[in-house]
């Protein structure tokens, strides 16, 4: 295990964090409280020293790095940078406990949105600002930032360790030779999207600091609204844009790549897209019918589902009315999606629909082979032929997924709490969701678990946004080994 190289990356993480917090530090000085501003000024103090404590701790002589260290990298990176960004809501007063403030910070970083805050609106701008910013920054993934900054890594094989560690995807691909080059492109349309959402919110009224927050939230898939009733209150024009970006940024960002390159057959072809846009017209249309009776007329009824099926299954979590209302139908779609989840190579959680694709055609071609069994039948996705390594690896990970689901819910149900707000908690804090059903429903918030759970459930966010096997790692004790 080379940990000097382990101990850079987690320095240079927490010194990029401390910077990060500079603009709600600026914000703080213009429209806070002076306990808002030290909070913020003693937040980047602590994470700046501790980064470069770490960071010019003797420099590693071997730079070269395997799968490993990559996931180790990537699983502490998570955990530090959670840590270190929970201290400003503990020392502004906003979230007193660490173990909550750990829980909304895993939240924002992981793109979940569940929270613990009760009256978000009471909450300084400054808080709100950095509590969106950690949706924005976890949605592409921080160590892939670092990738996007730093020129070519600091060895053999750590580029791309990183990028699959950080990635949840079943293959992780590069878009040009170079990783870093990747990261950039990936970051550079990250952010051109987030710019545009931004001035389509401006052009439908919405106030700036409103647009840029709510734009963080939705690039990210995050959820974490600035206002009480989540997206309620905005003009349905706003509500229909943050729907439509939801989705866009649902999309594997392969597929914009594609697109600039004039690519527009190969996109079409996409076996993933295609799924996700049928998935998605097929949920809409459903809700859209069974909550008719509740709205009334066709208009509302369509405009609310569309909201609500595109934040789910982009796994976003925000909402514009309390869901929970509707018919039981539209309840079990809901749910349904928070297990679907987006595209591979998206900002959204849940299991991505690239691997139900996967399942369905390994399905499939093993009914051929009982069928005709002395065929040979090669299982392919998008006119590639996938190898045996990634289907095994999604059936580890659906495996893994379910009992991490069950143990989670078994150990979280020692609050006494429903099985439906214990699973459907569960659920959507793995698939990176945010608001479940029952006490942990639309409405509601996760104020009512248990220290124990809500530690569980942070647990489940990091797994369900690194994919589950980067965390399972630290907990492995060969992974520890000094040895090679």
């Amino acid at each position: 295990m080379n940990y000097k190289i382990i101990l850079n990356y987690l320095g240079r993480i927490l010194l990029l964090e401390s910077a990060f917090m500079l603009p709600s530090l600026v914000i703080a000085i213009f429209s806070d409280t002076g306990r808002d501003v030290m909070s913020f000024a003693l937040s980047m103090m602590l994470a700046a020293g501790a980064g470069a404590a770490l960071a010019f701790l003797p420099k590693p002589e071997k730079k070269s790095i395997y799968s490993r260290e990559g996931c180790v990298i990537v699983a502490l990176s998570w955990i530090f940078i959670s840590a270190f960004g929970a201290v400003p809501f503990m020392i502004s007063g906003s979230i007193p406990s660490f173990i909550d403030a750990f829980f909304e910070t895993v939240s924002g970083f992981t793109t979940t949105g569940a929270t613990v805050l009760a009256d978000i609106e009471a909450q300084p701008w400054s808080v709100l600002y950095w509590r969106s910013f950690t949706h924005w920054l976890g949605g592409m993934g921080v160590l892939i930032f670092i990738l996007a900054l730093t020129p070519a890594g600091h060895g053999n094989g750590m580029p791309i360790q990183i990028m699959r560690a950080e990635s949840p995807v079943p293959v992780v691909g590069k878009l040009a030779p170079k990783v870093h080059l990747t990261a950039r492109i990936l970051y550079a349309i990250y952010f051109a999207l987030t710019v545009i959402q931004i001035i389509f919110l401006l052009c439908g009224g919405m106030p700036l600091f409103d647009a840029v927050t709510a734009s963080f939230s939705t690039a990210g898939t995050g959820g974490f609204a600035i206002k009480n009733d989540s997206f309620a209150s905005y003009s349905p024009y706003c509500q229909t844009v943050l729907a439509v970006f939801m989705l866009l940024f649902g999309v594997n960002f392969n597929i914009y790549f594609m697109l600039l390159l004039g690519e527009f057959r190969r996109v079409w072809k996409n076996s993933e897209l295609r799924t996700y846009i049928v998935i998605v017209a097929l949920s809409v249309a459903a809700v859209t019918i069974n909550a008719l009776h509740y709205f009334g007329n066709f208009g509302d009824s369509l405009h609310h589902a569309f909201f609500q099926v595109a934040s789910i299954i982009t796994t976003t979590g925000g909402t514009t009315l309390n869901y929970e209302a509707w018919p039981e139908f539209s309840h079990e779609v809901l749910i349904i999606l928070m297990f679907t989840g987006a595209c591979a190579g998206s900002t959204g959680g849940g299991v991505k629909i690239s691997r139900l694709v996967i399942m369905w055609k390994s399905l499939v071609g093993e009914i051929k082979k009982l069928l005709h069994p002395h065929s040979v039948t090669a299982i392919k996705m998008d006119g590639e032929v996938l190898d045996n390594g990634t289907i095994r690896r999604c059936g580890v990970f659906f495996f893994s997924y379910l009992l991490l689901i069950c143990a989670s819910t078994l150990i979280v149900s020692i609050d006494g709490l429903s099985l439906e707000t214990n699973f459907t908690a569960v659920m959507a804090t793995i698939n990176n969701v945010g608001p479940g059903f029952g006490l942990a429903g639309p409405v509601e918030t996760y104020a009512i678990f248990s220290p124990i759970s809500k530690i569980v459930l942070s647990l489940d966010m990091l797994l369900g946004r690194l994919g589950i096997f980067p965390i399972l790692i630290l907990f492995a004790p060969q992974t520890w080994n000094a040895k090679k």
